[in-house]
């Protein structure tokens, strides 16, 4: 595999493809996933303490990384902050759990997941403040060396304007919904502008593009998947993809990436399908 990077604004190299692992909760197939996609040549693996895997993955890759003939720092390891853990202290904390999870010194990335605090409405001021926190607490981590690196999931520019307020560092990942449906030139616009990476989840559009008429004619010049087509639209601009599945033929189609190319054309063709459609969640209504 291609083992295309990008150099964050913390100094750290992040591989521009990896592997999600949301809603897979099973130890075993976790185990038979990561073992596939390690033999193929990912190397960066994304999860989070909502996902509710974290100690599975660790305990794959304590048992996998010597199988592959591979040591921690060969990988990135990426997890996120939940809602109900916002706040000073509970952040600090849940960042703690996770590296015990993971049975790690140190995470390569660590996210705020969501924008809002659990159990506040979505227009309570309060979620600003927990953000404010738990993002003073993630800059405290990343000065003691826990996190490499820091970042936000779920921001809008809004959110991310906002930040820019009371962050001594600014985020260097911002991870959201982005596909052909979702194309969000105000998020990577901020992104381009501030030295931050836009990494993108659901680049399938939760497998509803698969079957765009679109998507299909250019994959099928191309002789590829439109999973493939998808992801590779991404890449081309430079948006890191972490495709998730449990198939392991999959796992193998979605690396296929890098011995084609999109058009300018295609590009655009593809671009234009946008539609503002999100399948995932809709942060823009969080104080």
């Amino acid at each position: 595999m291609n083992r295309a990077i990008v150099k964050l604004s913390s100094g750290y190299d992040m591989p521009l493809f990896g592997l999600g692992t949301c809603q897979i909760k099973e130890s075993d197939i976790i185990c038979k996933v990561i073992d596939e996609a390690l033999r193929l040549g990912y190397r960066l693996i994304d999860t989070a303490s909502s996902y509710r895997n974290e100690h599975h993955i660790g305990n794959a890759l304590k048992e996998l990384l010597p199988k592959h003939g591979l040591k921690r720092s060969d990988i990135f390891i990426t997890s996120k902050l939940a809602p109900k853990e916002q706040g000073t202290e509970p952040a600090y904390a849940a960042c703690m759990q996770s590296l015990q999870r993971l049975q790690t010194d140190y995470l390569d990335l660590y996210l705020i997941h969501w924008p809002g605090k659990q159990k506040l409405k979505p227009n309570d001021c309060g979620n600003a403040e927990a953000r404010r926190q738990s993002w003073l607490s993630c800059e405290r981590l990343h000065k003691e060396g826990k996190v490499r690196s820091i970042g936000v999931s779920n921001y809008t520019v809004k959110h991310l304007d906002e930040m820019l307020g009371y962050a001594t560092t600014c985020p260097a990942v911002l991870q959201v919904e982005y596909h052909p449906y979702l194309v969000q030139k105000d998020l990577l616009s901020w992104c381009n502008l501030h030295n931050t990476h836009l990494q993108a989840y659901s680049s399938l559009g939760r497998t509803h593009l698969l079957s765009d008429k679109d998507v299909i004619d250019v994959a099928k010049r191309l002789e590829r998947k439109p999973s493939q087509v998808l992801l590779r639209w991404g890449l081309q601009q430079n948006i890191g993809v972490i495709p998730k599945t449990q198939n392991l033929e999959r796992v193998a189609e979605n690396a296929a990436l890098w011995d084609f190319e999109l058009t300018t054309k295609d590009m655009e063709r593809l671009s234009q399908l946008h539609r503002n459609t999100k399948f995932c969640w809709d942060p823009s209504g969080i104080a």
